[in-house]
């Protein structure tokens, strides 16, 4: 009697039943590990697009050349992340040269943005509309990096 109540009492909870494994049948290790550090990526890249903007904000604000120094390693900072992770994707998937010169294009573009920004915020005839208008630029050709 007892032996038929345990025994309906697991068919009713499913036990016995093995369990279907979370993971998709044919995804490797290395594709979901890969998955996740791209995903990972991607996120410290938007952390450091927000940054740039706050710190473009607050330079549009004060127009210093502290601010505008800070401004500037971030951007550095963001640009050889991006770098990194284009080459990395590289060798990794085979890209074409076509590919990285985009990189390279965008990075050149970037640098003489930052150029015109720092002769404006020195000679200190910049309005904050016009340094908001260039660090709007910049950020537009950093989100485009890693698009």
């Amino acid at each position: 009697m007892d032996i038929r109540r345990i025994m309906e009492t697991q068919s009713l909870l499913g036990a016995g039943k093995a369990k279907k494994p979370d993971v998709e049948p044919g995804v490797s290790f290395s594709n979901v590990i890969g998955q996740k550090r791209e995903d990972r990526e991607h996120e410290r890249f938007q952390r450091q697009i927000a940054a740039i903007h706050e710190q473009g904000e607050l330079l549009a604000e004060s127009q210093t050349v502290e601010s505008l120094a800070e401004y500037k390693q971030l951007i550095k900072d963001f640009m050889k992340d991006a770098v990194d992770a284009a080459l990395r994707l590289e060798d990794k998937r085979g890209f074409n040269r076509r590919g990285r010169a985009k990189i390279y294009k965008i990075v050149e573009q970037v640098d003489q943005k930052l150029l015109a920004l720092t002769d404006q915020v020195i000679s200190g005839e910049a309005s904050r509309l016009s340094l908001l208008d260039q660090v709007g630029e910049i950020r537009g050709l950093l989100v485009n990096v890693y698009v």
